[in-house]
């Protein structure tokens, strides 16, 4: 199955006072975490969306092969930087699957990662997501191709939860201890640490 991440990067970080993907996390940048968790677990195709910070992104992230989009409207909430990726996606027919994460997630790990992309190899279910033991945070969720048209027909700023929520016959869980937290304070970034 060929797999293509899609990082979701464009918030406006207003509840935590500046621009989060930057915010310094054991000497790297927040959203850097998540980009090696991808490269850790051997995601070379990864679409990263940026928003009103892209140019400062840009210039303090350490980028592989990552192909950065740029979303106009950030303000239009988490769904619209979906559909930025899906379409980012779809340029390759060959592509079976995204793979979604949040720039402000982290503590994501490449073991996680695999176990999702490996759950997607044997499962049926157009969606696949990780349940943590320690919260309910979904990320990373697998969307196979069959799935697009649901995922960008979402508004708001909720991501794929409502989707989640409300077609639960169409999801694939996969267990993983722990928690993949979200940075959207300074204090959530000190838990982090």
């Amino acid at each position: 199955m060929k797999v293509t991440a899609v990082v979701l990067a464009a918030g406006a970080s207003r509840r935590f006072g500046a621009p989060k993907m930057l915010a310094p996390l054991k000497g790297r940048p927040v959203l850097q975490h998540v980009l090696d968790a991808l490269a850790g677990a051997g995601l070379v195709d990864v679409v990263v969306v940026l928003g009103d910070q892209a140019a400062a992104i840009r210039a303090s992230v350490s980028w592989r092969s990552e192909r950065i989009e740029v979303n106009p409207r950030p303000m239009d909430g988490l769904s619209s930087s979906l559909r930025i990726g899906l379409d980012a996606a779809a340029e390759n027919r060959t592509v079976d699957a995204v793979l979604v994460l949040l720039g402000d997630q982290p503590a994501v790990r490449p073991a996680v990662i695999s176990a999702v992309l490996a759950a997607a190899e044997t499962s049926t279910q157009p969606i696949v997501r990780v349940r943590y033991a320690d919260d309910d945070a979904p990320n990373p969720v697998l969307v196979r191709r069959a799935a697009w048209a649901l995922a960008a027909g979402l508004s708001g700023d909720r991501g794929l939860g409502p989707l989640l929520i409300e077609c639960p016959d169409l999801v694939t869980e996969v267990a993983a201890p722990g928690a993949n937290p979200d940075i959207d304070t300074p204090e959530d970034l000190v838990r982090v640490h």
